[in-house]
């Protein structure tokens, strides 16, 4: 069984910064593709960010490229998401989840198998 655990969310001003994180267990890490999603009140959940699992290839979503990072670190079983200059239409609850090997598109919610329970980020204006 995969267990993830979120961490790191929280309330921040806009223009400001927080880092996510994301504990696996249960699997062999370091073989594991990674993937973040997020979804706000009301809206269906959305790709964020995702990882190879290696690390050395990332995908993000056009409305956060160039603002947040994907990394990992397979020594800790751990996959992060650092978010920067954070807007207030960011806010939503953010979950990471696992991709199995040829499961589909990065960018597919469908494509994942094991998700987190989720970690709020509130960006006031």
């Amino acid at each position: 069984q995969v267990q993830l655990v979120e961490s790191g969310g929280g309330l921040v001003q806009a223009g400001g910064s927080l880092r996510l994180s994301c504990a696996a267990s249960g699997r062999t890490f370091s073989n594991t593709r990674m993937g973040w999603f997020r979804q706000a009140p009301g809206k269906e959940r959305e790709f964020v960010a995702a990882i190879s699992q290696g690390g050395g290839i990332t995908y993000y979503a056009d409305s956060v490229k160039g603002r947040f990072t994907i990394s990992r670190d397979n020594a800790k079983n751990t996959v992060y998401l650092q978010m920067t200059t954070l807007k207030p239409e960011d806010t939503a609850v953010y979950y990471c989840a696992t991709k199995p090997y040829g499961a589909g598109s990065y960018y597919s919610a469908g494509s994942y198998d094991y998700w987190g329970q989720g970690t709020q980020v509130t960006v006031s204006s």
